[in-house]
């Protein structure tokens, strides 16, 4: 089981924490902790070998604990999540591999698609896909089927496979800190269509992908994983795109791994991350 803390920072806080589970003669395997000095917080992940009763075991943290204490308490069960696509197909894919395979860390109940492009590749790993198209349709409607469809399967957590669609405030509030979406670094540098033929022509000499929390400020979510690799004048538009997506699968994987560990802690619009 993996316990995530955050509160006010004083003086003897592992102790309490560590004296705790001793009293319940339960083992901690691991534990991590940072302490934010500006806001005077204090984040800790612990992993303890064995079950234990999660109310009573709440309860008796929060006794020793500040007063404003968050107490998250996670069996280390499969996550559920549910994959938005529109056309791209390189993140899609390689979810479904990790899924396939069990290395994911969680089950893809499903997959819903604006566009019915990457159905058969959902077909083809045995996962529901759904078509719900944005053609002629407003954005209440849409969002409504996003939601029925949702609600149906059921999710820990919705990833945004390269899903280009913008997602409502209101849709967003239904699942704070639960959408995990990908996109290339270049933002807000190279904002609208085609980036990469945008980072061309200005030379750059690095691309790369950022993860992150969606929230309704678009793109400023909390980040949970980056990454960059260099280019050179040599690198044409497709050379980047193929980088891009490269790298843009690969931070999306990363970023998965972290959150489905519970290795991440949000404070403000920053990210705490137990590697």
């Amino acid at each position: 089981m993996v316990i995530l803390i955050q509160c006010k920072d004083q003086v003897g806080l592992v102790g309490a924490v560590a004296n705790i589970f001793a009293a319940m003669n339960i083992n901690i395997v691991a534990m991590r902790e940072h302490v934010d000095t500006i806001d005077n917080r204090f984040f800790l992940r612990i992993v303890v070998d064995g079950s234990i009763d999660t109310i009573v075991a709440e309860r008796q943290l929060k006794a020793v604990l500040p007063a404003d204490a968050e107490v998250k308490i996670s069996h280390q069960a499969e996550k559920k999540i549910v994959v938005l696509v529109t056309k791209e197909y390189h993140c899609l894919s390689d979810i479904l591999v990790r899924n396939h395979f069990k290395t994911l860390g969680a089950s893809v109940q499903c997959v819903i698609g604006n566009h019915a492009a990457l159905e058969e590749i959902c077909k083809r790993f045995d996962v529901p896909f759904y078509p719900v198209s944005t053609d002629n349709t407003d954005k209440p409607v849409f969002e409504s089927s996003l939601l029925s469809i949702i609600k149906k399967w059921g999710a820990d957590y919705l990833v945004l496979a390269k899903f280009m669609r913008i997602l409502s405030a209101d849709f967003v509030e239904q699942f704070a800190f639960q959408i995990i979406n990908i996109h290339h670094s270049f933002l807000p540098a190279f904002i609208g269509a085609s980036p990469y033929k945008q980072a061309y022509e200005r030379g750059v000499k690095l691309i790369g992908a950022t993860a992150h929390f969606v929230t309704n400020q678009l793109d400023e979510g909390p980040i949970i994983a980056q990454q960059i690799i260099p280019v050179t004048h040599s690198f044409t538009t497709a050379d980047m795109v193929r980088s891009g997506k490269e790298i843009e699968t690969a931070v999306l994987a990363r970023a998965l791994h972290l959150v489905f560990e519970d290795r991440v802690l949000i404070h403000k619009n920053k990210t705490i991350v137990f590697e």
